[in-house]
């Protein structure tokens, strides 16, 4: 198993921007596909941008595109997200997490870490 730990939340504004951090444990770390998700206050964790083992593939919520983007250092264990152009809906806890595409969706498939505070407010 992957094991995570996020950082590089905080307060921004609106229009702003965000790089976030998440550190994986394991030698198996390049071999997984990697995922963050994110979780707003009284709503379900959801899928936001996904990468694969190589970092040649990615993915992200149709919401999402053209503002994130995902990617990651195999050398150094670490997948990023690059938020910008942020919105006040875009405020939640953020995780990353190991992932497999399971029936078509991207499933998450390690145990999760603290997550990241990301709050979006003038």
């Amino acid at each position: 198993q992957v094991q995570v730990v996020e950082s590089g939340g905080g307060l921004v504004q609106p229009g702003g921007s965000l790089r976030l951090s998440c550190v994986a444990s394991g030698s198996m770390f390049s071999t997984y596909a990697m995922g963050w998700f994110r979780q707003a206050p009284g709503k379900e964790r959801e899928f936001v941008a996904g990468i694969n083992w190589s970092g040649s593939r990615t993915g992200s919520s149709d919401s999402m595109k053209g503002r994130f983007t995902i990617s990651r250092d195999n050398a150094k264990n670490t997948v990023y997200l690059q938020m910008s152009s942020l919105k006040p809906e875009d405020t939640a806890v953020y995780y990353c997490n190991a992932l497999q595409i399971l029936d078509g969706i991207p499933t998450p498939v390690g145990p999760w870490g603290q997550g990241t505070q990301v709050t979006v407010s003038s």
